[in-house]
């Protein structure tokens, strides 16, 4: 397993290995374009290749795309959602030019739409969105905090949009730590939530994990990161995290701000390496 965090790309796609050696990272999460809209840089064979050479030079064993916060394929504005199916498929194809292991989203929000209507529409984007796709790097679905009518908050409704889609690239999901805190799962009774996200989901389909404490309490639905052992996880259910991670080889990103997220690798590196 690795350890890392997710790094700006300001200036360049290729200058983000550096940024994420400078502060300890093994591994790093990026976004290859702007998450709040505009069109993407384009990825020249030079930037491709500079993007490679320095990511081997500082190396990093693992990196990581997210996709932008404006993705919601359940949208009944057609412009939004047929934008956002051409973004995954997009981003896949960019990362996979980078070489990255894996693609996360979110999937939105039901909007004026019911759960079971939503839940269709969105299988139906995610199936567009993957048709035809053989690159190399695999989607993998991110749980959110719940807030309103966000989908993707419970471990058993993206077992069931995964199910559904059924393509070989969509391998499972990125649990965020925080988010599924917010939404309800209590990682301070470890055995009990690691239960009860097998029951709904099965451990396999975890593929990597955003480590992030949480500002906000148990089933807030607020999406609040807070630095490792500083919020209301707490460090000592990080020990138990980590292990798993560590048991499963499952990699860690964290997504605190860059003053103290140096910090933060320490730790979890320091819980790896003694557990």
């Amino acid at each position: 397993m690795y350890i890392g965090c997710h790094v700006s790309i300001a200036g360049g796609v290729f200058k983000a290995p550096e940024r994420a050696a400078a502060l300890g990272a093994q591994a790093m999460q990026i976004f290859t374009r702007s998450p709040q809209g505009g069109k993407a840089p384009e990825l020249t064979p030079e930037i491709i290749s500079e993007f490679n050479l320095k990511a081997k030079s500082y190396q990093l064993k693992a990196v990581f795309v997210h996709t932008p916060y404006y993705i919601n394929f359940a949208s009944t504005n057609s412009r939004i959602k047929y934008g956002s199916i051409s973004v995954l498929r997009d981003e896949l194809e960019r990362a996979s030019l980078l070489g990255a292991q894996y693609v996360m989203t979110h999937l939105g929000s039901a909007g004026e739409l019911s759960q079971q209507e939503a839940n269709a529409a969105t299988i139906e984007a995610l199936k567009k969105s993957l048709d035809g796709y053989t690159d190399s790097t695999e989607l993998l679905i991110e749980n959110a905090a719940g807030a309103g009518k966000i989908m993707g908050s419970t471990f058993a409704q993206i077992a069931e949009i995964i199910k559904a889609v059924a393509h070989p690239k969509l391998v499972g999901i990125c649990l965020d730590t925080q988010h599924s805190f917010a939404s309800g799962y209590d990682w301070r009774d470890f055995d009990n939530t690691l239960a009860k996200i097998n029951t709904e989901i099965g451990l396999d389909k975890i593929k990597l994990i955003h480590a992030n404490d949480s500002k906000t309490e148990l089933a807030s639905n607020k999406d609040r990161h807070e630095h490792i052992g500083k919020g209301l996880i707490g460090q000592e259910a990080f020990k138990n995290i980590v292990a798993f991670a560590k048991e499963k080889n499952i990699s860690m990103i964290l997504e605190t701000e860059h003053e103290e997220v140096m910090e933060d690798i320490k730790l979890l590196k320091s819980l790896r390496d003694n557990s």
